[in-house]
């Protein structure tokens, strides 16, 4: 690891889909994981076991409100939810809509790709419609 500024922290470029003082939830644009976002803590913490319990259930409140907006307006077959830090030491999910024929499944998607990404009918408008199901649950 490095002294750099964490990116997280000092964001750039990101495509905001909901906030608050605590956390934010980030539109990835990934167009082979369409629908991909990211919930990011606010405070700069490596790990989820640093926070009292009460932060980590209003963090997970939104990880689980982003899952079930994505469910609503995606239907896919599977939602991936990982936290990892390895690259960036800041508590943050990656919540990932997961179709069966999409390039890694079953496999994670930093795995090598078993196939093609394939044409994929979801709504124009996906990312606002989480965005509005994120302002209407949280």
């Amino acid at each position: 690891m490095t002294n750099a500024p964490c990116p997280l922290c000092i964001p750039v470029s990101e495509t905001l889909l909901w906030r608050d003082a605590s956390s934010r939830v980030i539109w990835v644009g990934d167009a082979d994981y369409p629908g991909f976002c990211r919930v990011i803590l606010n405070a700069h913490v490596k790990e989820m076991s640093d926070l009292p319990p009460p932060e980590r259930q209003v963090l997970m409140a939104v990880v689980f409100a982003v899952e079930a907006a994505l469910r609503e307006e995606a239907h896919p077959d599977k939602i991936n939810l990982a936290c990892l830090g390895n690259v960036v030491p800041h508590v943050h999910w990656h919540v990932i809509p997961r179709w069966a024929d999409d390039p890694n499944f079953p496999d994670a998607i930093w795995a090598p790709a078993r196939r093609a990404r394939p044409r994929r009918d979801l709504p124009g408008d996906l990312q606002a419609r989480v965005a509005a199901r994120l302002a209407a649950s949280l």
